[in-house]
C-alpha cells in the first residue's frame, strides 16, 4: 500500500519553509506522493454547498493563503528527487486546457517524471463566476472531458489540431511534452459516479477526497462497473483516497478492496522544525513494515458485494 500526504499550499503549509520542510521530510520518511488542491477563488459566505463535508461548509477561510498547485508543486519539485506529486484537484474547466497543457508537461520535466495531474469539475458556482466561466447545466463536465481530450491531443502530436464545443486549435505546437508523453497520468477527483465514469472512460487513475472507510467498497465497485461497461479493465486505473475516519489499522482492508494508494490529510506546524516533527510522527503512525491486524467486522458486512449507497459529489 502506498502512501501519500495532502499538507501543502494552505495556510500555514503555503510558506515556503514550510513547504521545503514537509516535502524532504515526507521523501526522507517513505511517503510515495505530496498532493496539493487547488482553489482560485473562496468567498466569505458561499451559497454553494461544498460537497466534502458534513456541513456542507469548507473548513479553509475564506482569507487563507492558498497556492497556485502547479506553482507549489515546482517548489515542492526542486528541493525533492524521488517522491511523486499531484495536484488533488486542478479545477479544469476553469482553466485554458492549452496552458494547463504546457504547465503539466513542464512540471513533469522538471520533476523529471514525477507529476500526475489530478482533475476535477469543482462545486463552487461563486469561483467559476469570478473566473466568467459558466457552471450551471451540463456544460461544466463536458468542458472538463473534452478539455482533457485536448490536452491529450497536445501531449501527443505536434503540430496538434482539435475542433471542439468549447476549444478549438489547428496545427499548433506545444512543448515540452510530458516525458511520458500522452500518458502522463491524469487521475479524476471527486466521489459521485459521474466521476468515476469520468475516470474509468478518460484517465488513469480516481482520487476520492474525505470518504469514509465504509463507502470505498462501495464506490470502487462502481469503478469497476464503470470500467467493465467501457471495456477497460479495471487493474488499469490508480485508486487513491483520503479518507474522512480512517486508521492504519483499516489498510489490508483498503488493500483487499482495491485501494493503491490512501492519503493522509492534514495541516503542517508553521515552524520548519516542528513541520519535520510532525511528519515523523504520520509517517510512524502510518508507515511500518510490520503487517497490521484487520479491525473487527462491522455489524452488517454479510455479502463480498457492497451494497449501492448513494454519495454526494460535485461533477456533473
Amino acid at each position: 500500500m502506498r502512501l501519500g500526504l495532502h499538507a501543502l499550499g494552505i495556510g500555514d503549509g503555503a510558506r515556503p519553509e514550510v513547504i521545503a520542510a514537509v516535502a524532504t521530510a515526507a521523501e526522507a520518511h517513505g511517503f510515495a506522493r505530496l498532493w496539493c488542491g487547488e482553489h482560485v477563488v473562496l468567498v466569505d459566505a458561499p451559497a454553494s454547498r461544498y460537497p466534502y463535508s458534513a456541513d456542507g461548509r469548507i473548513a479553509v477561510p475564506a482569507d487563507a493563503d492558498w497556492l497556485d498547485p502547479l506553482l507549489a508543486l515546482s517548489f515542492a519539485a526542486a528541493v525533492t528527487s524521488r517522491i511523486e506529486l499531484a495536484t488533488g484537484v486542478l479545477l479544469l474547466p476553469e482553466h485554458n486546457p492549452v496552458v494547463v497543457a504546457k504547465q503539466a508537461a513542464t512540471l513533469d520535466v522538471l520533476s523529471a517524471g514525477r507529476f500526475s495531474l489530478g482533475i476535477g469539475a469543482g462545486w463552487s458556482a461563486e469561483e467559476f463566476a469570478a473566473l466568467g466561466v459558466p457552471f450551471t447545466g451540463r456544460g461544466r463536465g463536458r468542458r472538463t472531458d473534452e478539455y482533457l481530450t485536448a490536452m491529450r491531443t497536445l501531449w501527443a502530436e505536434d503540430p496538434a489540431s482539435f475542433s471542439g464545443e468549447f476549444t478549438r486549435f489547428d496545427a499548433i505546437r506545444v512543448n515540452p511534452k510530458p516525458l511520458r508523453g500522452v500518458r502522463l497520468p491524469v487521475v479524476v477527483g471527486g466521489n459521485s459516479s459521474t466521476a468515476l465514469r469520468r475516470a474509468a472512460t478518460l484517465a488513469d487513475g480516481w482520487y476520492g477526497f474525505n470518504i469514509s472507510v465504509t463507502d470505498v467498497p462501495e464506490r470502487i465497485a462502481v469503478l469497476a462497473d464503470e470500467c467493465a461497461r467501457h471495456g477497460r479493465p479495471p487493474g488499469e486505473l490508480t485508486v487513491a483516497v483520503a479518507l474522512s475516519d480512517g486508521l492504519p489499522e483499516h489498510l489490508p482492508e483498503l488493500t483487499a478492496a482495491g485501494v493503491t494508494e490512501v492519503v493522509v490529510i492534514g495541516a503542517p506546524p508553521p515552524a520548519p522544525d516542528a513541520a519535520v516533527t510532525w511528519v515523523t510522527e504520520l509517517a510512524r503512525k502510518w508507515i511500518r513494515p510490520d503487517k497490521r491486524p484487520a479491525p473487527p467486522r462491522r455489524a452488517g458486512s454479510t455479502s463480498s458485494r457492497p451494497q449501492r449507497v448513494p454519495v454526494r459529489g460535485h461533477d456533473d
